[in-house]
């Protein structure tokens, strides 16, 4: 039971941080609000209104005895009452209305007609407190005649309970007001490490992040900022050492083809030539994943344009590409556009034709590529991802590299906030599926 309880609460309760703060101020404030409102109008405007409503009603009780008790003096009798109590009183013959006047879940009209109702019964009385401002319009039905009175309100009901509702309402309100102040600007250094920490994750590098706020936030973002720091330079040395051993040995890669030029075995210099193209090639490999450790700023990248650009650079007609809008997104544009022609090349390299659809879902960016060539088999699909793994049967996405292919890709898409997944296409191919944020 409790802990149902527990997760309907904490499912109802919001997420942040800053209106959980602030729950956490105002709600003591209102609810002690409404305990003094609560117990000011039960124990003291309540009461206070009964009583006065009540004196009212005896005044009137007595105005109609004295009335029919003497009836010659009606003007004294009228003009006392009006110059000592401020009371309209007019005598008439008129018909007793009907229709009530009263309204049914105001307080003060409740009051007034319980005590009308146990002083003059039933069918006996009428009034309206909202006909007038200041006034309460009240007949009695005295014999024949009817009795009007004109009384102010404020014998019905104490006008001071505005003011008590302003007073207690209006420093709750200045004192929530501040509370939202000084919360925004606590929880703004959070925000803004929690972004950082979201950039730093996508792979951007952090360079204008400054730590402040509270002396433990401060200390979170200053060990945030070391740890980042050194992950940059733990990657980029290992990126500069893969790049200079991939520079390094181009050098006798280019001295054994300019030798074996001149041998005058054409077959074994063909065969060695073979050899040493593709281990240029690996090279090749080697420096493009060193390519995407290195640094490249963020920025907003138009989605069709990408694409189009490597239509145009590919300039196959086996490529069909289909947007449903512009998308837009941030990310690091010459790394995603490597990943985007890695896969496009190795669908074009084994099937006849390649597809790829883009579409804008909810708060992320779908692309999928399809061709028809002869795919990958399921149990392998985790294993491609694998740096320098090599595919050998039905399909390798890495005829002559040494399997970073996908390997790169993944890094790429992991490091935008993204998803890759592999499955079967409906033209019985390879099925490449991504999903990065805006």
């Amino acid at each position: 039971m409790f802990s149902g309880l527990n997760r309907y609460i904490k499912f109802i309760l919001p997420k942040r941080l800053f209106y959980r703060a602030l729950i956490i101020v105002a709600a003591p404030i209102i609810i002690l609000q409404l305990i003094i409102t609560i117990v000011f109008y039960d124990s003291i405007w309540i009461k206070a209104n009964k009583n006065s409503t009540r004196a009212l009603v005896a005044q009137l009780k007595t105005i109609e005895e004295v009335y029919q008790n003497d009836k010659k003096n009606l003007d004294f009798f009228t003009d006392s009452y009006k110059n000592n109590f401020n009371f309209e009183i007019g005598i008439n013959q008129n018909i007793f209305p009907n229709d009530s006047g009263e309204r049914k879940f105001s307080p003060m009209d409740r009051s007034l007609r319980r005590e009308l109702k146990s002083t003059f019964g039933n069918n006996n009385y009428w009034f309206n407190t909202s006909k007038f401002k200041n006034a309460v319009e009240i007949k009695i039905k005295s014999e024949n005649e009817v009795i009007e009175f004109l009384v102010p309100k404020e014998l019905v009901s104490a006008s001071s309970v505005r003011l008590f509702v302003l007073w207690t309402t209006l420093p709750s309100i200045v004192l929530i007001i501040i509370a939202l102040i000084f919360l925004k600007n606590q929880t703004k250094p959070l925000v803004r490490l929690a972004k950082a920490a979201e950039r730093f994750g996508k792979g951007d590098y952090v360079n204008d992040f400054r730590p402040s706020g509270a002396q433990e936030i401060r200390k979170a973002a200053y060990e945030f900022d070391r740890m980042a720091k050194r992950i940059n330079r733990h990657l980029n040395q290992r990126s500069e050492m893969l790049s200079g051993i991939s520079h390094d040995l181009r050098t006798p890669l280019t001295r054994l083809k300019l030798q074996l030029a001149m041998i005058d075995q054409k077959e074994l210099s063909k065969k060695m030539s073979v050899d040493i193209d593709e281990m240029e090639k690996m090279l090749n490999d080697y420096l493009q994943f060193a390519k995407t450790q290195s640094q490249e700023n963020t920025s907003s990248i138009n989605l069709n344009n990408l694409f189009e650009e490597i239509k145009i650079n590919l300039g196959s007609p086996k490529l069909n590409i289909a947007f449903n809008e512009t998308i837009y997104l941030k990310g690091r544009p010459l790394a995603l556009k490597r990943s985007f022609e890695n896969i496009i090349i190795n669908g074009l390299t084994y099937g006849k034709k390649v597809f790829v659809k883009v579409q804008k879902g909810s708060n992320r960016v779908l692309v999928n590529v399809e061709d028809d060539g002869p795919g990958i088999p399921e149990e392998q699909y985790k294993n491609v991802f694998k740096p320098f793994f090599r595919l050998d049967k039905s399909r390798s996405l890495n005829k002559s590299g040494v399997g970073l292919g996908l390997a790169i890709v993944e890094d790429v898409i992991n490091s935008h906030g993204g998803s890759i997944q592999l499955g079967k296409s409906q033209y019985k191919g390879l099925q490449v599926k991504i999903s990065l944020p805006f």
